[in-house]
């Protein structure tokens, strides 16, 4: 038997950690002593500690910890635990690397002198087009990618002939902004006549006026630019009149750096 000091030593594993341990029931010693109330542990208890240890360090709590090692000789339930608890470090990685994104794309703004930020707005007509069209409603607006991979999977045999100048570009038609399910339209302008696909639409859009400001550089800045469009709108006698939608000149697609982005940000609008 092993007095905790000694335990404590050889799992490495603090003795004030030890005794939370033994009152939550995660790791009970063998014996206490009725008479001196020390606690003593078997030898045997020393791969129970290393794998608390080891499954604190993969970020489970204690309470997950309990769960987990009811199951420890049952290779597919740990496996499973495991397997969720990979996806939710994933996704706070990802979390992590989007902050990291902002705070990176903030200091380069502070760093540029104060032209930098100065967006331009121009007032155009864009033209009538001819277009494959996937509309959904997805969970989030950075999963937008779904709408293109099914327009890319769905049209690969039709030999799409890609109209010039066309614009690759990305509708929003809810009311505002919303944290889920959203409603998105993906465009793609073509040429020549097709027929509809399970989820491709070849639709003729008509001619718009529009607002739009084109600038470089990742998606963060977008409030920036609405708050100058809002501006320049209300300056010049325009008001915004629902559609908004975005064209990628430089996406995700060609480019994994975020500060190659062109993107522009266009609003359907009309005269006071």
């Amino acid at each position: 038997m092993l007095r905790i000091g000694v335990f404590s030593k050889l799992s490495r594993i603090s003795i004030r950690m030890l005794r939370h341990y033994d009152e939550i029931g995660l790791l009970v010693p063998q014996t206490i002593d009725n008479f001196t109330s020390y606690r003593y542990y078997g030898k045997d208890q020393l791969p129970t500690a290393a794998r608390i240890t080891s499954l604190k360090a993969m970020g489970f709590s204690l309470s997950t910890i309990g769960e987990i090692l009811k199951c420890y000789d049952n290779p597919l339930a740990l496996a499973n635990f495991l397997t969720i608890k990979q996806e939710e470090v994933a996704a706070e990685a990802e979390e992590v690397r989007h902050r990291l994104l902002l705070l990176d794309t903030a200091i380069k703004r502070l760093r540029k002198d104060d032209t930098a930020m100065n967006y331009n707005v121009t007032i155009k007509t864009m033209p009538e087009r001819y277009v494959a069209s996937v509309r959904k409603v997805i969970p989030s607006y950075n999963q937008e990618g779904m709408l293109w991979g099914i327009m890319m999977s769905e049209t690969a045999s039709m030999g799409l002939q890609i109209a010039e100048n066309s614009n690759s570009l990305a509708m929003f038609h809810d009311d505002g902004y919303k944290e889920s399910d959203v409603d998105v339209e993906v465009q793609i302008t073509v040429k020549g006549t097709y027929t509809n696909t399970e989820n491709v639409v070849f639709k003729t859009v008509p001619a718009m006026e529009i607002a739009s400001s084109t600038y470089k550089g990742s998606y963060e800045q977008m409030p920036a630019v609405n708050h100058k469009v809002a501006t320049w709108l209300e300056d010049n006698g325009y008001e915004f009149n629902d559609m908004m939608f975005l064209i990628y000149h430089v996406s995700p697609n060609q480019t994994q750096n975020p500060d190659e982005y062109v993107t522009e940000v266009c609003y359907a609008i009309k005269k006071k």
